[in-house]
């Protein structure tokens, strides 16, 4: 599989192990087949793994998910603050604080997927309305290079990787 041709410059090398999971298509392509793929692997969880923890700490599977649809809704507010202003500075944001609030383990696995399928076609037009030239403009965020097509691209691959780990630790 090629991985999308992102420069290195436009993202921190951390993101590297999230945009080397996704498939080197048209980031309003990688969103759509990403949307299709996870909506089909949660529906597919039991009961019984939504709750599971595979170690005391750990998330389970509802908190894992809810954190991924708050990591696109941060990367989707990343990559506007890019295309429409003049050299951003964003800051981080605590996934372990945000799991803690989410309430995520109170909610219906029905809800979380609706939740997941609004934001992410949101997301999906969002990206659809950047030109090239946008797609390649880079702020600052969390202390580190962002562009708006790497956001796009880490928010697929922030998603696969989650899956990939409920596949491997959950299951």
């Amino acid at each position: 599989m090629n991985t999308p041709k992102v420069p290195e410059s436009q993202f921190h090398s951390y993101f590297k192990q999230y945009i080397n999971l996704v498939e080197d298509v048209p980031i309003d392509k990688a969103l759509t087949s990403g949307m299709e793929r996870a909506t089909e692997f949660y529906k597919t969880l039991s009961e019984d793994n939504w709750f599971y923890k595979y170690a005391e700490g750990k998330w389970t599977p509802k908190e894992v998910f809810l954190h991924s649809i708050d990591t696109e809704r941060i990367f989707c507010y990343r990559a506007l603050q890019v295309a429409r202003s003049n050299n951003p500075i964003l800051s981080g944001f605590d996934e372990n604080l945000f799991v803690e609030n989410s309430n995520a383990n109170e909610r219906s696995v029905a809800d979380l997927i609706r939740e997941y399928t609004s934001t992410r076609k949101a997301t999906i037009a969002l990206f659809k309305s950047f030109s090239d030239e946008t797609m390649n403009k880079t702020g600052v965020a969390n202390e580190k290079p962002l562009s708006v097509q790497a956001a796009g691209y880490i928010i697929c691959g922030h998603e696969l990787h989650h899956i990939n780990i409920i596949k491997e630790r959950y299951l």
